[in-house]
Parts: C-alpha cells; sequence; structure tokens
C-alpha cells in the first residue's frame, strides 16, 4: 500500500506524549482552523490521506510542535536519503 504522507506516525506519537484522545486533537485543530473530523484524523495518522502544505501550519500550532517534529527523523547526510524517503512513504511505522 502507497501511504499517502509521512506525519501521520509523528503526529499520532506528539498526540499520544500529551495524553490526548483523536477527538481532543480533532477539537484542537478545529480551533486552529483546519475543519477536520476524528475519523480525518485517524486517516492522517493511518497515512489513508493527503495533508497539503498549508495545512502544517494547524497541526504545528495544535499541537506546538515545529515543522522538524511533525516529520520522522531521516538523516540529510546519508547518501540514502531518497531510498530512505520511498521506504518511508511504502512502509508502516
Amino acid at each position: 500500500m502507497r501511504h499517502l504522507n509521512l506525519i501521520g506516525p509523528q503526529v499520532r506519537k506528539l498526540r499520544s506524549q500529551r495524553g490526548w484522545t483523536q477527538e481532543d486533537l480533532a477539537g484542537a485543530l478545529q480551533r486552529a482552523g483546519l475543519d477536520i473530523s476524528r475519523s480525518g484524523l485517524a486517516k492522517v495518522e493511518s497515512r489513508m490521506i493527503l495533508v497539503r502544505d498549508h495545512h502544517l501550519h494547524f497541526f504545528m500550532k495544535a499541537l506546538r510542535a515545529s515543522l522538524d517534529d511533525l516529520y520522522p527523523p531521516i538523516n540529510t547526510d546519508d547518501p540514502n536519503m531518497y531510498d530512505v524517503m520511498n521506504k518511508l512513504m511504502e512502509s508502516r511505522f
């Protein structure tokens, strides 16, 4: 299965670290201005839907996280970085 975003597992991790339910985070995202339901958030976390670039701001604001926090750690000095990125999009975390 090809995944449609990279941030889903990190969003789940950040949400869990805060002790929030999906309903809690969906509410925080709505208050930040993103129209998303709990089921929509579940699809983001499971990487089933695309997260547009302009939606990242809402996740950063709601989670009080940096852009780097939303992405899995990637060593940009790794000469195989593009292969690693492709594997991240194809694999489950």
